[in-house]
C-alpha cells in the first residue's frame, strides 16, 4: 500500500452531490488497488446514507503521509466545520462556497510540496465561488494561478474521444475576438506536449476544428479558417507536429472518435464538450495540461437537482481517479 500514489480528493461544493459521489467511489474497493486516496473536505457532509452501501468509517488525518489506504475507511484532512445549515444537499451556501475553495487551495498546496502524486477535484459552483470572494472562471484558473502555471490547457478525456479547447468560459458571440494564430499554436504545442507526456502517446495526432460551419466554405461563412486557424497549423506543422486542420466540425469529432486522431483542438468550449459528452456522458475526465502539478476532475457539475438524493452516478469521478494514477506512472517513466 505504501508504494501506491497517494491521490488527493477535493470534496466541491459540500452541497452539491461531492459528498455522495465520493462515499460510493471509496466504497469500491478497487480504487484502493491502484492509489491511497485522501480526502479534503468537511466530516459533517459526509455524514450521509447511501442506499445500498455500507456507510464506510471515516478517520480524521493531519497530512497525506499518515495515509494507509485501507479499504471501507475514507482518510480525511478537515479543511472546515460547517453548521449543518451551510451544507444542506442541493441548497447552496456562501459559508460552503468558501469551504469548497479552501479545499483546492489546500490539496493544491500539498501537491506542490510533492505530499500528495495529484489532486482529483469535485465539482463547485462558479457563480458561488466569486460570490465568496474569490474571483475566479473556474477550478482551472484558480489551480493555475496557485501552481504559477501560465501556458495551462482544458482537456475532456474519455476512452474513445480528447478535446482540448482554446477558449474556454466565454460568451459564443466572443470566441471569434478570443482566438489568435498564438493561441492557437499554443494549443496545439501543449496537447501535443499533454498527449505525449500524461497519456504516453509517442506521436500524437492532432486534429484542429475549424470555427465555422463547412470550415468557411471557402470564405462565404468567414475567414478566420484562413487568416487565423491555417496558419497556426502550418506553423505547427513546419515545426515537426503532426497536425491536420482546420477541418470541419461537423465531421472532424468522428474521425477522432473512430482512432483516425489523438485529440481534436477546438475554437470554443460547446463545440467540444457537446461530442464528448455525446459519448463520455458519465464517465469523461477534465485534465488541466500545462501544470507542475497532477490534476484531473469529474466533468460534470454540482447537480443539486439530485443532492441528497442518493442517485449521483460516480462514475466519472472514479474515471478522473484512475486517469490521474495513469499519469502519475507515465510521468514517472519520463523522470526515470
Amino acid at each position: 500500500m505504501k508504494n501506491l500514489p497517494v491521490i488527493g480528493i477535493t470534496m466541491g461544493d459540500p452541497s452539491g452531490i461531492g459528498p455522495e459521489i465520493i462515499i460510493k467511489t471509496l466504497s469500491d474497493a478497487t480504487i484502493y488497488e491502484v492509489c491511497r486516496p485522501v480526502v479534503y473536505g468537511d466530516p459533517g457532509a459526509l455524514d450521509v446514507d447511501v442506499k445500498g452501501i455500507s456507510r464506510p468509517s471515516i478517520k480524521d488525518i493531519r497530512s497525506p503521509n499518515e495515509s494507509q489506504g485501507i479499504p471501507g475507511q475514507i482518510e480525511l484532512i478537515v479543511c472546515s466545520r460547517l453548521k449543518r445549515e451551510s451544507m444542506v444537499p442541493g441548497k447552496s451556501s456562501v459559508e460552503g462556497g468558501s469551504a469548497m475553495v479552501q479545499y483546492i487551495i489546500k490539496a493544491t498546496e500539498e501537491a506542490i510540496s510533492k505530499e500528495l502524486s495529484a489532486i482529483v477535484t469535485s465539482p463547485i459552483n462558479k457563480a458561488l465561488m466569486n460570490e465568496a470572494g474569490y474571483h475566479f472562471e473556474g477550478h482551472t484558473q484558480l489551480i493555475s494561478r496557485l501552481t504559477g502555471a501560465k501556458d495551462f490547457l482544458m482537456m475532456l478525456a474519455g476512452e474513445r474521444l480528447r478535446v482540448t479547447l482554446v477558449t474556454i468560459h466565454c460568451a459564443l458571440k466572443d470566441v471569434s475576438i478570443n482566438i489568435d494564430e498564438v493561441r492557437i499554436f499554443k494549443t496545439i504545442t501543449g496537447t501535443f506536449k499533454g498527449l505525449k507526456e500524461d497519456f504516453a502517446i509517442k506521436n500524437p495526432r492532432i486534429a484542429v476544428a475549424a470555427l465555422n460551419p463547412h470550415g468557411g466554405e471557402a470564405g462565404l461563412f468567414g475567414a478566420e479558417e484562413k487568416e487565423i486557424i491555417m496558419p497556426a497549423v502550418k506553423r505547427a506543422r513546419n515545426e515537426g507536429y503532426n497536425v491536420t486542420g482546420p477541418l470541419s466540425p461537423d465531421t472532424v469529432y468522428h474521425k477522432a472518435a473512430s482512432g483516425e486522431f489523438d485529440a481534436v483542438v477546438s475554437m470554443y468550449h460547446d463545440q467540444g464538450l457537446i461530442p464528448l459528452k455525446l459519448l463520455h456522458f458519465s464517465d469523461a475526465v477534465n485534465v488541466t495540461l500545462g501544470l507542475p502539478i497532477i490534476r484531473t476532475s469529474v466533468d460534470h457539475g454540482t447537480a443539486y437537482d439530485i443532492a441528497g438524493k442518493g442517485i449521483a452516478d460516480p462514475s466519472s469521478l472514479k474515471a478522473a481517479i484512475r486517469m490521474a494514477v495513469e499519469i502519475v506512472g507515465n510521468r514517472k517513466k519520463i523522470e526515470v
